[in-house]
C-alpha cells in the first residue's frame, strides 16, 4: 500500500464507466454549471448595480451568490473534465485545493444564512431598531467574521487532514475530494481521532447556528401571527422575504444532514454519488431561482439590468 509521501494523485468515484453516459453526464454538468454561473452572475450584477438593493439583506444575498459560484466551481469543473476525458484522477494539489475550498465556501454560506435569519428577525420583530442594529458597518463586520471564521475552519481541517499518514490506497468513494473520504485512507488512529474531534466541534457550531435560525423564525412567526388582520400587506411582505430564505436553508440543511447522518446500512456508491451531487451541485444552481421567485425588488433590478444589456436599435 502507498503511504502519504508517495501519493501523487487520487482516484475519484466515476458516475459511470459507459462512454456514451460519460458524455451525457458531461453535457448535463455543463448545462448545470452554465445555469449556476448565469443565475448567480445576474444576482451579483443586479445587487451591485442597483442602489435600491444596497441593504443588509441584499448585501448578504450578494455574498451568497459569490459563495455559490465558488462552491460549484470547486467541484463540478473537475467532474466535467473527468467525464469528458474518461479519467478518474485528480492531482494531490488539486485534491488539497478541493479539501480547502469546498468546506470554506460551505462554512461561510451557512454563517451568512444565519446572519440573514437575524436580519429577517430584526426587520420584522424590531423594525424600529433595524437601522441601529444592522447598519452598513455592522453588516460588513458580520460578513468579515463569516469569511474569516470560514477560512480559519477550512485551513485547520485541511492541515489536519493532510498531516495524516495515508496507507489505505488512493481511491476515494466520492466524485470530489472530501475530508471524510480522505480519513478512510488513514492508518493513524490518534491523528484520525484528532480530525474527527475537529469535525465534531464544527458540527456543534453548525448545530448552534441551526438552533439560532429556528428560534429566529419562531419569533418571526409569533410576530406575524399577532399582526392585525387589516395589515394583510405586512403579512405578505414578511412571508415574501422569509420564504426564499427558509427554502434555501431547508435545502442546504436537509441534503447535508442526509449525506452525513444517513445510516451505514443504506449507504452505497451509487447513493453516495446522488446525495453528494444533491448537496454540492444542486443548491448553487437553484438558489438564484429561489431568491428571485417571490422577490419583486430583485425581479425589477434584473429586468433593468437585462434592458441595459440589450442592444439598442435606432
Amino acid at each position: 500500500m502507498p503511504n502519504s509521501s508517495s501519493i501523487t494523485q487520487f482516484l475519484l468515484l466515476a458516475f459511470t464507466d459507459t462512454r456514451e453516459l460519460q458524455l451525457l453526464h458531461f453535457a448535463l454538468f455543463l448545462g448545470i454549471y452554465l445555469a449556476a454561473l448565469l443565475g448567480n452572475g445576474l444576482i451579483l450584477s443586479a445587487v451591485a448595480c442597483d442602489h435600491s438593493l444596497h441593504t443588509p439583506m441584499y448585501f448578504s444575498l450578494l455574498n451568497l451568490a459569490l459563495l455559490d459560484l465558488g462552491s460549484i466551481s470547486t467541484t463540478l469543473p473537475k467532474a466535467m473534465a473527468n467525464a469528458l476525458w474518461d479519467t478518474r484522477a485528480i492531482s494531490y494539489a488539486g485534491c488539497a485545493a478541493q479539501i480547502l475550498l469546498f468546506p470554506f465556501f460551505i462554512a461561510v454560506e451557512y454563517s451568512l444564512l444565519t446572519v440573514m435569519a437575524y436580519d429577517r428577525y430584526v426587520a420584522i420583530c424590531k423594525p424600529l431598531h433595524y437601522g441601529s442594529l444592522l447598519g452598513s458597518r455592522a453588516c460588513a463586520q458580520m460578513a468579515a467574521a463569516a469569511w474569516g471564521s470560514g477560512f480559519l475552519n477550512a485551513v485547520l481541517h485541511t492541515a489536519s487532514t493532510f498531516s495524516l499518514p495515508l496507507c489505505q490506497g488512493n481511491v476515494l468513494d466520492q466524485f470530489f475530494c472530501e475530508i471524510p473520504h480522505i480519513l478512510k485512507l488513514s492508518c493513524s488512529d490518534s491523528d484520525y481521532h484528532r480530525e474527527v474531534g475537529l469535525i465534531a466541534l464544527s458540527g456543534c457550531l453548525a448545530f448552534g447556528c441551526f438552533v439560532f435560525i429556528v428560534l429566529s423564525y419562531v419569533q418571526i412567526l409569533r410576530t406575524v401571527l399577532r399582526m392585525p388582520s387589516e395589515q394583510e400587506q405586512g403579512w405578505h411582505k414578511a412571508f415574501s422575504t422569509c420564504l426564499p430564505h427558509l427554502a434555501v436553508v431547508s435545502l442546504f440543511v436537509s441534503t447535508g444532514m442526509f449525506a452525513y447522518l444517513k445510516a451505514p446500512s443504506i449507504s452505497s456508491p451509487a447513493l453516495n454519488l446522488v446525495v453528494s451531487f444533491l448537496y454540492s451541485v444542486v443548491p448553487p444552481a437553484v438558489n438564484p431561482l429561489i431568491y428571485s421567485m417571490r422577490n419583486k425588488e430583485l425581479k425589477e433590478a434584473l429586468r433593468k439590468l437585462l434592458q441595459c444589456a440589450r442592444p439598442q436599435h435606432r
